[in-house]
Parts: C-alpha cells; sequence; structure tokens
C-alpha cells in the first residue's frame, strides 16, 4: 500500500538545508510520500542567499496540475513563493483542492535575505492565507503580515488574534525569537503558541545551544503536513511536528562556514547507534 501522498510547493535551496530540499527529507523520515512543485531557485549556502530566481507562474501551475491530476494529494505545504504572481496562481489552484493546507509564509531567510517581494505580502494575506488549514509564522513574519510586532511570551495571543483575522483555521505562532521578561536576554525556552480562536495550545521545549538551525521553519511545517497526511488533527500534528523539530534541532550539525543545517535524519542515526 502507498503512503500518504504529500505535497510541498517551495523553493529550491542549493546548501540542502532548507526550502524543497528539507521538506522532501522531513517527509521521507517521516513516512509520507514527498512530492514537489519548485516555484523558485536558490543559490545560498551556510552563510547567505546569494540570488534567486522565480520560475514563471504558467511553469508552476504545469506542476501541480501534473500532480493534482494524476497522483493526487493527502495534505499540502507551501513555503518560499517569491512573487505575487506566484502567490497567486498557487492560491488559484490549492483553492480546488480537499486537502489539508499548511502556508508557511516565508519572508526572510535564517541570514536575514529578503525571499519575498514586498508587493507580494497583501496578496499572501488575501489570497492564500484564507485557505490555511494552519499558518506558521515566525515573529518577523507575523510582524510582515500584521504589524503586531512581538518580543515576550505575554504578547503571543496578541500575534496569534492578529494572523486569525487573515482567515486561516489555525495559526502557529513560532516564538524562536522572544525575549525573556524583562531582561530582554533570549528565552531558555524555545516557545509557540497553536490557536483557532477557541483551542490555545502552548508548546515549549528548551532552548537549545546551537547556532546549526537552517530549515527550522520549512522543516516544522513540511513536518505538520506529513502528520495531518498520516491522519492527525492539528493539535496532534504539531506537538508531534515540534517533536521531531527539536530532535532534528539537537542533532544539528556544521556546514560550511557558517549556519549548519538541522539533521533530518536524526530518528534513523540515534537507531542506527543502538
Amino acid at each position: 500500500m502507498a503512503p500518504p501522498r504529500v505535497l510541498t510547493v517551495a523553493g529550491s535551496d542549493s546548501g540542502g538545508g532548507a526550502g524543497i530540499q528539507a521538506d522532501l527529507k522531513t517527509m521521507l523520515a517521516l513516512g509520507v510520500h514527498g512530492m514537489s512543485v519548485v516555484a523558485a531557485v536558490t543559490a545560498q549556502n551556510s552563510v547567505g542567499v546569494q540570488g534567486y530566481w522565480e520560475l514563471p507562474p504558467e511553469a508552476v501551475r504545469a506542476q501541480l496540475e501534473s500532480v493534482l491530476t494524476d497522483i493526487g494529494v493527502d495534505a499540502v505545504k507551501t513555503g518560499m513563493l517569491a512573487s505575487a504572481a506566484l502567490v497567486s496562481a498557487v492560491a488559484a489552484m490549492l483553492a480546488q483542492v480537499d486537502a489539508p493546507l499548511v502556508v508557511d509564509p516565508v519572508g526572510v531567510s535564517k541570514h536575514g535575505d529578503r525571499l519575498l517581494d514586498p508587493a507580494a505580502v497583501d496578496t499572501m494575506r488575501t489570497e492564500l492565507i484564507p485557505l490555511a488549514t494552519v499558518v506558521t509564522p515566525n515573529l518577523p513574519e507575523v510582524a510582515q503580515l500584521t504589524g503586531v510586532r512581538v518580543e515576550y511570551e505575554s504578547e503571543l495571543p496578541a500575534a496569534a488574534a492578529a494572523v486569525l483575522e487573515l482567515g486561516p483555521r489555525w495559526v502557529l505562532v513560532k516564538g524562536g525569537h522572544l525575549s525573556e521578561e524583562p531582561a530582554g536576554t533570549p528565552s531558555a525556552e524555545a516557545v509557540d503558541l497553536l490557536t483557532d480562536g477557541t483551542m490555545t495550545i502552548v508548546l515549549r521545549s528548551p532552548r537549545l545551544d546551537t547556532i546549526h538551525t537552517h530549515g527550522t521553519g520549512c522543516t516544522v511545517a513540511s513536518a505538520i503536513a506529513a502528520y495531518l497526511g498520516l491522519g492527525l488533527d492539528v493539535p496532534g500534528a504539531v506537538k508531534a511536528a515540534k517533536d521531531y523539530v527539536s530532535g532534528a534541532i539537537a542533532a544539528g550539525y556544521g556546514l560550511g562556514a557558517g549556519i549548519g543545517p538541522v539533521d533530518h535524519g536524526w530518528r534513523w542515526r540515534a537507531g542506527s547507534r543502538t
């Protein structure tokens, strides 16, 4: 029997740590069949993004149509979409798909490099995010989408409420950039808040002392999509994804001169040593 089918629509990372490469590694690790629609190509490595080139909308539509009309999907994840034209094209096609959708509203890379045209932010707000089963912004992306700026954990509910006003069913606000109240130093915990406006779940894990976190956002979003494809509900999928990502961060490794990737195969590697 074939495993659940999970599709990522995102950008390619030539360094292999984030984007479609991270998504497909995550999907394989979690036991689903990963498929990909490439929306943009980046030249990037451990020290930054040297450039990116978006694909024509017709190329992205053709890839989507090819997968959707033959193989089908049990869940979809979107990541880097680069431009308003691509966001709009992807949203129009995914509006016809009856499967859970995880939207990672990628705006800026781990190194601070812009990955979304400023003109596309409103299209993301109005056309794609309202389709989302779960949207997974980090704090800079919350600010980009809503204007709400968050520094402390106590401000997470207001941020989540602002994102929910855009229309997704659930929002996971990732608190990786939080500071410790009131000192302003980095929080000792990685705190995320998941809510649909009725149910609120705060997810906590120890903040790990590592710089090798490249691909974290892509990985958590694709893990949520994988678990939704496996049949978990949203809270269950998000909790399982956070556990998986926490282990991947703990096992992250250095490559090149800068920020290394998380280890998508950490469970397999741990098992191979026992």
